[in-house]
């Protein structure tokens, strides 16, 4: 389906920009607070039912120019062997991590059948809306799930990852390149399930050095991103200046975290499509203010290949009102 969205990503120039929001199907929506008082988060995500239901909210509220699909980047955990559940207070806790440089070099089940709830899920959105909007699916990075899978839960400074490359570089090599299999098997089980768009979420990947990231992870991410057929998004935090990168993983469209400034960031990647990057901190303010900087970015973006997004994702006592005043700048623009 050749969606607004889709034209952007691919750098056309667009009668206004296509817009969604990262996590926009989650916490602030009331309805998703009500549906999770039956349903745990992992229950809720495995239960291709409860999560198209979930996705689906905020094409209720907002009908956004994508919707993307109720899941977690945890998920591709399981094909690997690990287990993981989410702690009140605490975030995801990987119950069986990483148990030293031996344990990096790990073999994956069948992605297909241990994740089939996904592409249930897929499936199903596709015959809700698949005509209506693009259905964009994703994945975690190896970085980022490296992270959690060294670590055994969140870390600011991802130290233990962090650690094992300073101490066992071939190890560090060989878990990355685990997650780099299994990610690439994952996300094209989502285009075989009705995926437009996939975005790859390697977000903690700045905290790496440039170098490393050149040596280790870029030749992953291009791996990754080869010879899917549907238009990619690559995002990672804390790039800025090193955006150049990111274009280098082969992702049609590079996501901006917010403290991006958007001109400067059109200069380095020249006509290379961007997606972003309103401070999600701003949806706190009025209306009124959050068009004001929509508009901003919107303009500094310019009308080719430009997506509208965040810079990162919607926290969960946002204002519904003030993510209407952020989609409706968008659909409300004309070139």
């Amino acid at each position: 389906m050749d969606t607004l969205l889709a034209r952007a990503a691919r750098g056309e120039r667009t009668e206004r920009p296509p817009v969604w929001l990262m996590r926009q199907a989650g916490r602030h929506i009331p309805e998703y607070r009500d549906i999770r008082e039956e349903y745990s988060f992992l229950e809720a995500i495995k239960t291709p039912e409860v999560a198209t239901e979930i996705t689906l909210l905020p094409w209720k509220y907002y009908q956004p120019d994508g919707l993307v699909m109720f899941s977690d980047i945890l998920t591709v955990l399981e094909p690997l062997g690990f287990s993981y559940h989410i702690e009140s207070g605490v975030g995801p806790v990987v119950e069986n991590p990483v148990n030293g440089p031996e344990d990096t070099d790990r073999t994956f089940d069948d992605v297909r059948e241990e994740l089939e709830y996904v592409g249930a899920l897929l499936r199903r959105l596709d015959d809700s809306v698949g005509d209506e909007t693009a259905l964009i699916g994703f994945a975690g990075g190896p970085f980022t799930l490296a992270s959690y899978a060294v670590a055994g839960e969140p870390s600011r400074t991802h130290l233990p990852l962090r650690k094992l490359r300073a101490r066992h570089p071939e190890a560090f090599r060989d878990l990355l390149s685990s997650f780099a299999e299994v990610v690439r098997e994952y996300l094209q089980f989502q285009v075989d399930n009705g995926a437009d768009v996939l975005q790859l979420f390697d977000t903690y990947a700045g905290t790496l050095t440039t170098e490393d990231y050149r040596e280790f992870l870029l030749p992953l991410h291009q791996e990754i991103l080869a010879d899917l057929d549907v238009p990619t998004i690559v995002f990672a935090r804390k790039m800025n200046g090193r955006l150049n990168l990111l274009e280098k993983s082969g992702a049609n469209v590079v996501g901006l975290d917010w403290t991006v400034e958007m001109d400067a960031a059109r200069d380095q990647l020249g006509e290379t499509p961007v997606q972003g990057n309103l401070d999600p901190s701003y949806l706190y303010s009025d209306p009124a203010f959050v068009r004001d900087q929509t508009r901003n970015i919107i303009e500094a973006a310019g009308p080719e290949g430009h997506i509208l997004n965040l810079g990162h994702g919607v926290h969960k006592d946002t204002p519904v009102e003030s993510v209407e005043a952020f989609v409706e700048t968008a659909k409300d623009w004309e070139w």
